[in-house]
Formats: structure tokens, C-alpha cells, sequence
């Protein structure tokens, strides 16, 4: 073939690193929009950003010149330093070191929107840790438990 092409439809989430340092429910419509950014800026196409205080989703369409980590540390890196700059609140805000990424079926696409639109409501029948669980069960990841939630503050 003389021209590469793709459309790969990927769900990222992550938590922040500590319970004591949530993202702001007046901040969270300016973080979405600066991760917005920061997606197309790497060649993807954001197509939902949301949340709760504690955790976020993004829904985007991969660039085929970027891997999916580079990508996550991108978000995570920039998002973490602006976030820092709009409120001392946040002076030791954090993502954690891991990520969740899905893939998504064009077929499933405006349903995922939906999810990720709806997390308010979600939650309030679901923890994310029963959240998160239940994604990697639907897609058969092995994991390990004693790694999946904790990080210790440096001192």
C-alpha cells in the first residue's frame, strides 16, 4: 500500500494520585478543555473528556504516528503541570503512574460518549474502584490487586 491509514477509537482512564487533591467541579470544564488540546496537539482527535473529581475518561481517535503511552503521558504530564498553575489548592496535584485504555468499536462509539457524559449518575450506584474493575473484566485483563490502587505520597 502506498499510504498508511487508521481509526482506532480508544478509551483512556485514570485516577488521581491522592484522595486529599480532587480536581474541582469549577475546574473540570477548563482541565477538559486543555486536555482537548493537548490531544489534538499530538496529531489525535478528542472526542469526549469527563469525569469525576477523583478520576477521568477520554474518549479519542489515535493518531497512527503515536502509541497509546505516549499519548497518556503527554495528557497526564501537561494537564498536571496547568492544573498546578490555576489554583495553589492543587500545588500537589498528581496523576497516578497507571492508566486504563480501551478499545472502542466504531459500533459503540456514541455509547461510550454517553458513559462518559453520564459519570455523575454512574457514580452514584458505583464506586470507581467497582468502576474500573468491571473494564477489566469486560475485556479479560489479568491484573494484580496490590498494584492496581495504591501510591504512596513522597516525603
Amino acid at each position: 500500500m502506498a499510504q498508511s491509514l487508521s481509526k482506532l477509537y480508544v478509551h483512556l482512564i485514570f485516577h488521581v494520585r491522592y484522595p486529599d487533591c480532587t480536581i474541582r467541579p469549577s475546574h473540570t470544564d477548563r482541565l477538559y478543555a486543555y486536555i482537548g488540546a493537548v490531544i489534538k496537539n499530538n496529531d489525535c482527535i478528542p472526542i469526549r473528556i469527563g469525569g469525576m473529581p477523583d478520576h477521568i475518561h477520554v474518549l479519542c481517535v489515535l493518531s497512527k504516528n503515536l502509541s497509546v503511552v505516549k499519548l497518556v503521558e503527554e495528557i497526564k504530564r501537561n494537564s498536571s503541570r496547568w492544573i498546578k498553575q490555576i489554583d495553589s489548592r492543587y500545588s500537589g496535584f498528581a496523576w497516578q503512574g497507571g492508566y486504563g485504555v480501551f478499545s472502542v468499536s466504531p459500533s459503540v462509539c456514541n455509547k461510550t460518549v454517553a458513559y462518559i457524559r453520564n459519570q455523575a449518575t454512574y457514580h452514584q450506584k458505583s464506586s470507581f474502584r467497582e468502576e474500573y474493575l468491571l473494564f477489566l473484566q469486560e475485556y479479560g485483563i489479568t491484573y494484580d490487586e496490590n498494584y492496581l490502587w495504591r501510591e504512596e505520597r513522597k516525603k
